[in-house]
């Protein structure tokens, strides 16, 4: 290795601060930006990168790594006794096989693929499983290596154009579905893949639900990398609103909820940047497509619609560290309408990150156990939770070490 090269923080010896420095610069996030985010000077920030004071202690240390998405706690403080990771989740044991069915090229002549109709309806029942189903992943796990195979069989087997465009669109979604059970596992790689796969067939089908969907979950992939990537986030999402936004006006429910999405994620970036006026006026464009849509409605991928937007409201106002503002909004979301159990626990767990930000943590730590109780495989591989969670178990009175303690454990931690 040069001299002059960049350490690597996860094999080279470091003290804490320069550790901190380096993931803060693959982050592109200057000492300015991290020190706003702690609430801290920038003075701060640079005494603690150059060894000036010591370390801080394990709630700050927490925050830190969830702000440069450190993904184990160990490759921050160089301490191994302290692993943990944050924003990755243990592997499933269902991920091998869905790894294997995204690899394998398929032939397409060893057998003959299912008719597009069985296609939607095996489709349309994932969906709803994980939708449903407290343990989601493991259910959608078990549904995806055979969607995945046959999916691909019917885009190569197909006899017209049009049967192939149909096929690619239907293909697209299962690679959405799989990107659900991919997300905060142990394999990046395989995650990137599969949201490019998703995008590539949703071009091919021309179908604009498809390329919809395909673009909002490829924003969030590029905005869950860190703020390096908030610029690609807003182009893949901009993008995509500008190829929808002139079919809207006879568009049906699936497409305008689309975009309804799309708003939210590029409210979301806002927010992630804080970009506070910018972050509120896309939830506002977002809510104006939900009102278009009917009462009860619900899109089976981004769970877009009415019932929603109040837990948005909540996610843009703790992405803001408005912790005030975030618990009013919580106050006045009405989770229950939320249909998607796993939609339902990660609202929950906003709400939690709100009542933390508010200094509430036993308001907090209870939030997170109604979460785990809507669906426990969300909150486990959940970095904000677990980073509350891990924080609180070094709380000072006794009973929130305990509780907190009781949930680590269910996670996992």
């Amino acid at each position: 290795m040069p001299s002059d090269a960049t350490p690597d923080p996860y094999t080279t010896p470091l003290a804490f601060g320069l550790r901190m420095q380096i993931h803060r610069q693959r982050r592109g996030m200057t000492r300015t930006v991290l020190a706003g985010l702690l609430d801290r000077s920038p003075s701060w920030v640079k005494q603690v990168e150059s060894g000036v004071i010591q370390p801080p202690r394990l709630p700050m240390i927490l925050r830190i790594a969830e702000l440069l998405r450190v993904r184990d706690l160990a490759d921050l403080t160089g301490d191994q006794t302290m692993a943990a990771e944050l924003f990755i989740g243990p592997g499933h044991p269902r991920l091998a096989a869905v790894k294997a069915a995204v690899d394998v090229f398929p032939a397409g002549h060893d057998r003959e693929a299912p008719p597009a109709m069985h296609l939607r309806h095996r489709l349309d029942g994932a969906w709803e499983a994980r939708h449903e189903a407290p343990n989601h992943r493991e259910v959608v796990g078990a549904l995806l290596p055979d969607l995945i195979r046959d999916a691909q069989l019917a885009v190569r087997q197909a006899d017209t154009g049009a049967e192939r465009r149909a096929a690619q669109a239907l293909l697209s979604e299962v690679y959405s579905l799989s990107q659900f059970f991919v997300a905060y596992q142990p394999d990046s790689a395989l995650l990137w893949r599969v949201a490019e796969r998703g995008m590539v067939c949703a071009q091919e089908s021309e179908d604009p639900h498809a390329i919809g969907v395909a673009a909002w979950l490829s924003a969030q992939a590029h905005r869950d990398s860190g703020p390096a990537h908030f610029g690609a986030a807003d182009a893949v999402t901009l993008g995509a609103l500008r190829y929808l936004e002139p079919l809207l006006p006879d568009a049906g429910d699936d497409v305008l909820a689309v975009a309804g999405a799309l708003r939210f994620e590029a409210g979301y970036t806002a927010a992630r940047r804080g970009e506070t006026g910018s972050a509120w006026g896309w939830w506002d464009k977002a809510d104006e497509v939900a009102r278009k849509l009917p009462a009860g409605y619900f899109h089976p991928v981004t769970s877009f619609g009415r019932a929603i937007m109040g837990a948005h409201a909540v996610t843009v106002a703790v992405e803001l560290h408005q912790g005030g503002e975030s618990v009013r909004q919580a106050a006045r979301t009405d989770r229950s309408v939320i249909r998607s159990r796993p939609r339902r626990a990660r609202h929950r767990i906003e709400e939690a990150r709100a009542y933390q930000l508010d200094g509430q943590p036993d308001t907090a730590l209870a939030t997170l156990d109604k979460a785990h109780e809507a669906a426990p495989e969300t909150i486990r591989y959940n970095g904000y939770a677990r980073r509350i969670v891990l924080e609180e178990t070094e709380a000072r009175r006794p009973e929130r070490r305990r509780r907190a303690s009781e949930l680590a454990v269910k996670l996992g931690v």
